[in-house]
Parts: C-alpha cells; sequence; structure tokens
C-alpha cells in the first residue's frame, strides 16, 4: 500500500480496470457537482462495482476495491446529457466511506502499489496468444492499443479482463488481485471454463 488520500466516488454496475477506457453519461447533480469539483483539483474520482444499491438514486454501497477514473474527453450528447470517456488508473482499497449531503459517495482510500514488471512466464503463453487474436479482431485495436506489451504479464492480464466476455463479479475478482501471475492464472481457469 502507498499513500491514502479523499476520493469521491462513482459507484457502476461495471468495473473499471486499469489502462481501460469507459464511456459515462451524467445526470445526477451529485456528479456534476463531483465532476465540477475533479475539475478545479485537476484530480480524478474513483470507480467501485456497486454491491448493494442501484446507479440511480440513494447512495449504493460500494465494493471494497476501485480504480480511479481519469476524464480523457467530454461533449455532450443529443440528449442533452454530460458524457464523459475515462481511462482507468490506479487501483485503490476503500478504508471507509461518508455521504454527502447531495448523496455523493466519498471514501477514505489507500492506494495500492503499482503491478511490478514481470514479464509473461512459459505457462501463461497461451494467454499472450489469446491477446493477440482477440486484438486482431477488433477493428481500430492498434489505436486503442498503439503499444501493446504482449511480454508484460500485467498487461496481458488486465486486456484479458477487459475484453473478454466475463461478468462484473469476475472483473471485480481480478481487480482485487494484487499479484499478475495470479490474476493469470485465473484468467486461465476463466478461459477454459
Amino acid at each position: 500500500m502507498t499513500t491514502s488520500a479523499s476520493l469521491p466516488l462513482f459507484p457502476l454496475d461495471a468495473v473499471l480496470l486499469p489502462g481501460a477506457s469507459l464511456a459515462l453519461r451524467v445526470f445526477e447533480s451529485r456528479y456534476l457537482d463531483m465532476l465540477r469539483e475533479c475539475g478545479r483539483r485537476g484530480s480524478g474520482f474513483g470507480i467501485c462495482l456497486i454491491l448493494e444499491g442501484g446507479e440511480v438514486g440513494g447512495p449504493a454501497t460500494p465494493a471494497s476495491v476501485g480504480t480511479e477514473a481519469v476524464i480523457e474527453d467530454f461533449d455532450t450528447g443529443a440528449d442533452g446529457l454530460l458524457r464523459l470517456r475515462v481511462r482507468g488508473a490506479r487501483r485503490f482499497r476503500v478504508e471507509r466511506t461518508r455521504v454527502r449531503d447531495n448523496g455523493l459517495v466519498v471514501a477514505d482510500v489507500d492506494w495500492c502499489a503499482p503491478d511490478p514488471a514481470i514479464e509473461l512466464q512459459p505457462e501463461h503463453a497461451l494467454l499472450g496468444v489469446v491477446l493477440r487474436k482477440i486484438l486482431e479482431r477488433i477493428d481500430g485495436a492498434d489505436r486503442a492499443f498503439p503499444e501493446p506489451r504482449f511480454d508484460d504479464a500485467a498487461w496481458v492480464g488486465w486486456r484479458l479482463a477487459e475484453l473478454l466476455p466475463l461478468a462484473a463479479a469476475q472483473r471485480q475478482q481480478l481487480l482485487q488481485q494484487d499479484d499478475p501471475d495470479v490474476r493469470l492464472e485465473t484468467l486461465l481457469r476463466l478461459v477454459d471454463d
């Protein structure tokens, strides 16, 4: 674990992974307020999988591990709603949460250590091949992933977790795993199933 911080949360029925892109539509005043605050501070916000509650309405109960979202682009859609494209950055562990008067959940978080630089091991080579095949079939993959790192265990694991048709609970399980090799072992089991 590294340093602690206070981070506003945007709980979702989806999991944002490090390095992954996610599109959001923002219309609730608590999240619009949050984005104004993030813009003033030049900071991101946290995205956590919802364990209890919903995306709209009362404050939801977030999972204990989430990912910092950094805004890459925004505009207003034809429906007048704010649309964001965010990218996953650092992972964090939620230590405690509080709810502001406007319903925004704010968490005290500890930042997870960055993934160690580990080469893709021979027992995980199949996953590197699977990822290459997936990317070959995605139109525009060379723009979305301009610098592929097929020899980097963490990068291969995160991209497979992003691109494979996994349930949110499975992605959350991978997000909570600190060791890239264990993450790849879990992915091997999921691919076998």
